[in-house]
């Protein structure tokens, strides 16, 4: 039984195949139009995944959509009603929309479907499965559980903002739900808008900007003390109410009410190229912890309604990997499963798994050793003859390597001369992290390779933090971790004996001066307060990446290595040889390796072509 899942129309669209219930291919449709977060419907998605499983969409059993727009469309509809005559413009404004494309959804979805070669005549059939029921699915059935309690936690679906969940068997239980307008992920974007980052791409940068304010301020009491008692009121089960003379997103075009926010905070809203004050990190810092004492609360109530010992996390929150980081310590579960690409794009591959599971009845096969997500690493390949057709295309240099042995040996040197390069094998992440499919690397020891990444290569913030990949049989002798953490979904501190002492006014320093302070001899996966972003690398499933990382530590002693996404700010990470070619040559990067072939920069042709990049893709 081959079923295909699809999630579009709001942002981060992609398509997943099953076959059998197992995982065969899942892209986000943003990696071949290059357009970031790419709303519109994934075509380019789903044909590649129809093409990775040798299948066309009149032979597939079902077409799975990740949610339901009636529902959603209902949702407005008394959301307007209730608010009125608040937010009259935003009606005018979205009615249009909805009547003339989202209402008729079903239509829609055939004509592009029919578009991709779809016989209506066939009539495959067409699902749509509740937002939240296809987060769900996308946690629990590829977790390596028998039984687990799920927790979903986003901005909004149809009416749900959270959901607590029982998986068994088969079969998932939804067994309390939070609804809209009061969400935990729509209060941690407003605070994304008021401190100047995008919503639904710059949440991951209030994250980061979090450990900069001051734990010992007292402005960090007064700011939580404010949220809890102005903005939003904590229930014992982990449910939260917003008050909605604050906000402005239930009704109207923003996120919130600025001058009310601005009044309660004492300052105004930082626009996107502003400098960053000790204000704002501080605001960030307080709203970070509120967030990890909600996802606590709720993963204990979650505890208390399944009694289960595992817990499976999905929805945009789960990308919060600080939050996670909080919550594995906490040990209100004794197992840990977040859904790599936790997102909406997972929703797509939920949906499917959804369909197959509940609406054909089909039981799961599990592996109890290790998830079915084959570690993301489901996106389309390349071939030997699709990097030479390139090189040939821009008449670029390079060695080519019979022994992959040598060419890890190459690289780990080229790493350890602190050099940057970009490293490209085999099949592509699903989901937003880069985990050694499509990935620029670095050297971890390197005191200056974090500042030249996010100013020479990836041109954004000087304050972003890179991630450690580091060998999985290795991850206790860096971090105070001992588990895996294939994902880059969790954080935890380094070692206590690889810090380097502070000094005493650290916490009050400006953040340039705490960023570039030496925190320990990992110092480009070292944030301000001595955490880490861990990925742990693991030879069954990236033996390309795992080996490179072997080499590096046979040379240097250190089994770990700086990893980012391959691309710049604001564009989709790099898909196919000819963007990370394209990427490589716009950037101040040293070397690029594709497969088994090695392009050094110095040797490359000159760059010809206009680079307009820092127009095409925005600040996100």
């Amino acid at each position: 039984m081959t079923i295909l899942g699809i999630s579009a129309f709001y942002h981060d669209s992609a398509a997943a195949l099953i076959e059998d219930g197992r995982i065969v291919a899942a892209a986000q449709e943003e990696r071949f139009t290059r357009k970031k977060h790419d709303p519109g419907f994934p075509s380019n998605a789903v044909k590649f995944c129809l093409e990775y499983g040798g299948t066309t969409l009149n032979q597939l059993d079902a077409i799975v959509f990740y949610d339901k727009p009636l529902l959603k469309f209902e949702r407005l509809l008394e959301t307007y009603y209730t608010f009125a005559p608040r937010g009259l413009a935003s009606f005018l404004t979205a009615m249009p929309v909805w009547m003339k494309d989202k209402l008729f959804l079903k239509r829609l979805i055939r004509e592009e479907l029919e578009k991709l070669g779809y016989d209506p005549k066939k009539k495959v059939k067409l699902l749509f499965p509740e937002h939240h029921l296809s987060h769900s699915a996308s946690a629990y059935y590829p977790s390596p559980f028998e039984k687990s309690a799920i927790l979903t936690i986003d901005g909004v679906g149809e009416w749900a903002t959270a959901s607590i969940g029982l998986g068994e068997g088969r079969q998932i239980t939804i067994l309390k739900e939070l609804h809209f307008p009061h969400s935990l992920g729509l209060l941690y974007s407003a605070f994304t808008y008021f401190l100047g980052f995008k919503v639904n791409s710059g949440e991951y940068k209030l994250m980061g900007l979090a450990p900069y304010g001051d734990p010992q301020s007292p402005d960090i009491a007064r700011y939580v003390s404010i949220i809890k008692d102005k903005l939003i009121d904590c229930k014992e089960d982990g449910s939260v109410w917003l008050n909605q003379d604050y906000f402005d997103y239930a009704t109207g075009l923003r996120m919130v009410h600025e001058k009310k926010w601005e009044e309660l905070f004492g300052f105004p809203k930082r626009n996107p190229e502003d400098e960053l004050l000790p204000i704002h990190c501080n605001l960030g810092l307080a709203i970070q912890y509120v967030t990890e004492d909600i996802v606590i609360t709720m993963a204990k109530e979650a505890r208390r309604l399944t009694g289960s010992e595992n817990l499976v996390l999905a929805g945009g929150v789960a990308l919060n990997c600080v939050a996670n980081g909080k919550l594995q310590k906490s040990e209100v579960f004794r197992n840990l499963f977040i859904q790599p690409a936790a997102g909406d794009a997972g929703g797509a591959l939920g949906a499917a798994l959804a369909a197959y599971h509940i609406y054909y009845e089909k039981e799961r096969i599990i592996d109890y050793q290790q998830d079915a997500m084959s570690g993301s690493y489901l996106g389309p390949t390349f071939s030997d003859l699709d990097v030479e057709l390139m090189a040939k295309r821009y008449k670029a240099t390079y060695k080519r390597f019979d022994d992959f042995c040598l060419l890890s040996e190459e690289v780990a040197r080229i790493l350890a001369s602190e050099n940057v390069v970009g490293w490209v094998q085999g099949r592509m992440e699903f989901g937003p992290r880069a985990l050694g499919g499509r990935s620029i690397l670095g050297d971890p020891r390197s005191a200056e390779m974090q500042k030249k990444l996010n100013l020479k290569i990836k041109y954004r913030e000087s304050f972003r933090p890179f991630a450690p990949s580091v060998l999985a049989e290795d991850c206790a002798e860096y971090f105070e971790y001992d588990g895996i953490s294939p994902y880059m979904l969790l954080v935890h501190p380094v070692v206590k004996n690889r810090r380097k002492p502070l000094p005493d006014n650290y916490d009050s320093l400006p953040l340039r001066d705490k960023l570039y302070h030496l925190r320990s001899d990992l110092p480009s996966i070292t944030h301000i307060d001595f955490s880490a972003r861990i990925q742990t690398v693991h030879r069954d499933t990236n033996p390309r990446y795992w080996q490179l990382i072997d080499s590096f530590k046979k040379l240097t002693g250190y089994g770990v290595i700086v990893n980012t996404s391959f691309n710049v700010r604001g564009e989709p990470i790099v898909c196919t040889p000819n963007d990370a070619y394209r990427c490589f040559m716009r950037t101040e990067m040293d070397y690029l390796v594709i497969g088994n072939y090695l392009f050094n920069k110095v040797e490359q042709p000159e760059w010809k072509e206009k680079d307009n990049w820092k127009e095409e893709f925005v600040l996100d």
